[in-house]
Parts: structure tokens; sequence; C-alpha cells
């Protein structure tokens, strides 16, 4: 009997067929890590799915990856549903994935979660970026669903608590896969135009896939990018979205954003009431005082009397001219007495004291006072002055003393 010799591509093809004849590998659900995950730029996805002791090849598909809503990465552990198939150019087998989800946490928390780390390293949740909310806004631009309840809530919360502000609503889908886009365009389309001094954006509250709209990345840097202060108020108080982080401010729900939107007349009534009483309490003050004060002026004398300022005057003109010529005297008085003091010490030190005792000063032709007798010279005339008068001498002979003996010079 002849034997059938198979071609590489035959056997490859008929191992296809075995493997996509049997049920158990057709939405089969393996459990493992992923390894060497690699994505191309045609969209597909492949890489590994191991465990301890074996692996499998793995491919995803464009299509079915564009249904992830979270990022694979290398070491997670992860549920892979799709079938088991031989690809016949290669003859190897491997797994084409249609779902993919992380093991022990859905694939919503884990996408959440990266996507949080992410924008958190690249610095959207910093509080530097943060902008006041304006304290009296004129117009307040609101960007959700027309249908839902949450609008109704704030706009009746808004026109209640401050009614001056006019309520702009910018109608979106708030869930879906069109959600994101609409809402990140119409906060773009707020700020661009300047809708509203502040932006409120959010829904009621729901499951985690409802809110997913907000936790697209799409709608975050949107928020982060707007200008005009945002208000993200999204679910109820536990619901948590990546645009809280993003916003400017997080209210708890959307009837709790209108209330940090806008202040309430009620409030600010009242706080004019008082700041009206505290003026007019001041002002009251300030009358009765000045009020005082004139009568007080109406009791004087110079209102009272007409030449009675000019007798004031007077009077005080004259106890000025008293008390200038007191304190001249007493000044004149005390400059006598020192001029007096400085006279008899000038007296006292003066030569003509010491000449009046018997003393006389020699002075020489230059008229210089003579303090030696080294100082003439024989022939030489000199000037005596004494107590009473003086006299002109020629020198005939000098003394001079020396180791305390006296030599005479003829």
């Amino acid at each position: 009997m002849e034997r059938h010799i198979f071609t590489v591509t035959e056997v490859n093809e008929l191992v296809k067929l075995l493997l996509d004849q049997e049920p158990m590998l057709s939405g089969i659900c393996v459990r493992g890590e992923i390894s060497n995950y690699k994505m191309y730029p045609s969209g597909h996805h492949y890489f590994s799915l191991k465990d301890q002791t074996g692996a499998i090849r793995c491919v995803m598909f464009k299509g079915q990856a564009m249904r992830l809503r979270f990022r694979p990465e290398n070491g997670m552990k992860v549920l892979a549903v799709g079938r088991v198939s031989v690809f016949p150019r290669d003859g190897a087998y491997q797994l084409y994935c249609e779902s993919l989800t992380p093991e022990g946490a859905g694939d919503l928390s884990v996408a959440f979660e990266q996507l949080k780390e992410k924008l958190y390293r690249e610095g959207l949740f910093d509080s530097e970026h943060k902008k006041p909310l304006p304290k009296f806004p004129n117009r307040i631009a609101v960007v959700t669903s027309a249908a839902g309840a949450a609008v109704h809530d704030m706009i009746r919360i808004l026109r209640r608590r401050y009614p001056l502000a006019k309520v702009i609503l910018l109608p979106v889908r708030v869930q879906g896969a069109e959600a994101p886009a609409e809402i990140a365009g119409a906060i773009r389309y707020a700020d661009q135009w300047k809708i509203g001094d502040v932006i409120i954006t959010g829904r009621g509250g729901g499951s985690m896939e409802d809110l997913w709209a907000f936790n697209d990345e799409r709608v975050a840097r949107a928020i982060y990018a707007c200008e005009t202060p945002v208000i993200s108020a999204v679910g109820h108080e536990p619901d948590v979205t990546i645009s809280d982080f993003v916003a400017d401010a997080r209210a708890s729900t959307p009837s709790n954003a209108a209330e940090i939107a806008v202040p309430d007349q009620g409030a600010l009534l009242r706080q004019l009431g008082d700041l009206e009483n505290r003026l007019t309490g001041s002002e009251t003050v300030r009358l009765r005082t000045l009020r005082e004060r004139l009568e007080e002026l109406k009791r004087k004398r110079v209102l009272t009397d007409h030449l009675a300022y000019v007798q004031d005057r007077r009077m005080e003109l004259a106890h000025l001219q008293q008390r200038l010529g007191d304190l001249t005297g007493a000044a004149i008085g005390r400059k006598r007495q020192a001029f007096t003091a400085a006279a008899a010490s000038l007296d006292a030190m003066s030569p003509l004291k010491v000449l009046s005792r018997g003393y006389a000063v020699a002075r020489n032709e230059a008229g210089e006072v003579l303090r030696s007798s080294a100082e003439l010279s024989r022939g030489e005339y000199v000037h005596v002055t004494l107590g009473s008068g003086g006299f002109t001498a020629v020198v005939n002979t000098i003394e001079e003393e020396d180791d305390g003996c006296k030599k005479n010079e003829l």
C-alpha cells in the first residue's frame, strides 16, 4: 500500500483543522503570567502566558485589543479567554485571545490605577496647578447630560442659592464609548469661548462602568489644560474618579458642586444686614460725638463775646512778653556772671600781675622774649618791661650758668 506523503503546509493545515474542531479548545480560559509583551504598530498585541513549568504563545488582534480597558504589562497575572489554533505558516500553535482580564481584580480597577499613577507622575494632580474658584461667578457652564436628574438638582440649587448667576448647559453623553470625547470637547469649547466663569462637569451615581467616562485620559487632560476653574462632581460621596484628582475642586455630589460654585444669598443678605447695622451704629456714634462737640463750641466765649477772642489773645501776648523779659534778663545775668568770672581768671593769669610783684620781661631788638643769656650778644640792645613802664639797655656783660657755676664775660 502506497503511503501518502504530506507537505509541511498540509500537516499544519491538518493540525489546525483538528484543533479547530476540538470544543474544549474553543472558548478556553487560560490563567498565566504575561511575558515578552509587545504591541506592534498594526495594533496587534503579541505576548506569552507562562506558569512555573510551561508557556504558550498568544496573540490579540487589533479589534479585540481596542476593547481593553487596561494596559497589559509583563509580570501581570491574567485570565485569557480565546481559542487555541495553529498558524499554518509557522506550524506553531498559539492562543488567539478574545478577552483579557487581570486576575484578582477587575480590568477597570487595574486601568484606573494605571492611569492614576501615570497622570500623577506627570504632575496633573499637583496642587500648584489648582486654580481658585471665583467668589461671585456671573455665569456657570455645566457639562453633563441634559436628561439626568443631576442637572435638574444643580439648576435648582444654583437658582435658590445665587439667582444672579446665569446657568449655561452644555449637554453631553456621560456614559458609553462616545461619552469621553463629548465631555472633553465640551470642556475645551467652554474654556475657549469663556462660556462660564466656572465649569461644573459630572453626573449622578452609578456603577464603575457607568462612571468610567470620567476616568478617561482625554477628559483628564482636557480638565488639566482648562484655564477656567473646573469642579468635578461625579457620582456619590464614595465614588472617586480621575477627574476628581485633576479638577480644581472636587464635589461629593452634583448638588454639592452647585453649593461650592456659588455663595448662599441668604448668608450674603445676613452679612449685608450685619454690615448695615455696624455702619448705622458707627455713624450714630460719630454724629453724637460731633453734636456734643458742636454744643461745646457754642458755649465758648469766642462765640458768645465777639471781643473775647481778642482779649484772650492780648492777655496771652502780655504773658508771653513777661516770660520773654524774664527769660532775657535771666540769660543776660548768667552771661554777665560768666564774663566776670572769665575776666577774673584772665586777670589772674595776666603777666602784668607778675610784673607788679617786681619781675621784668626782657625782649631783644626783634621783640622776642629772652629766656636765656645764651640768646644775647654784647652790644645788643635789650628792652626791659617793668611793672610800671620800662627802659632800653645795652648789653655789656653776659652771665652764663654752667654746671651750677656762674661765668662772667666782660
